[in-house]
């Protein structure tokens, strides 16, 4: 692999993350904005979302494989994480104890999270920069 090759290559790895964290942060808003819905379409309170990530293989030529970034692969639901139950026999999702089952959704833990993504994101946009200034520092050097 020649230097111009690592170089992209790892322009690319961070565009990876740059997406993934991006997802990641969208996730984590729609979580933050329906902390408090207690009806959703499909019924029921909103279920907290969680990312996952997996690695981006590229197979050699000796039949190993490498990393070469990283993506989103899916979002699903948190169903480890409970409702929370109150009494408030006013709301108009009681049931017919007075109990309303609130969404599985801890602002101050989605809100740490939320702050773990952007750092991350801010990260990789880092990275790209400097990838930038390795290429132009390359071209002034090849002038």
């Amino acid at each position: 692999m020649s230097g111009l090759e690592k170089l992209f290559s790892g322009m690319r790895a961070a565009s990876s993350g740059l997406t993934a964290e991006r997802a990641r942060i969208d996730v984590i808003t729609d979580n933050i904005a329906n902390a408090r819905t207690t009806r959703t379409p499909e019924g029921g309170p909103y279920r907290r979302k969680l990312v996952r990530f997996e690695p981006i293989l590229e197979r050699l030529a000796s039949g190993f494989k490498r990393v070469v970034g990283v993506r989103a692969s899916k979002v699903e639901e948190d169903f480890a994480t409970p409702f929370e139950r109150i009494y408030d026999p006013s709301h108009p999702d009681a049931d017919g104890e007075g109990m309303v089952s609130i969404p599985n959704v801890n602002t101050v833990m989605e809100m740490a999270d939320l702050i773990s993504a952007m750092r991350a994101y801010d990260a990789n946009v880092t990275a790209q920069r400097n990838f930038v200034r390795m290429a132009e520092r390359s071209l002034d050097i090849a002038r």
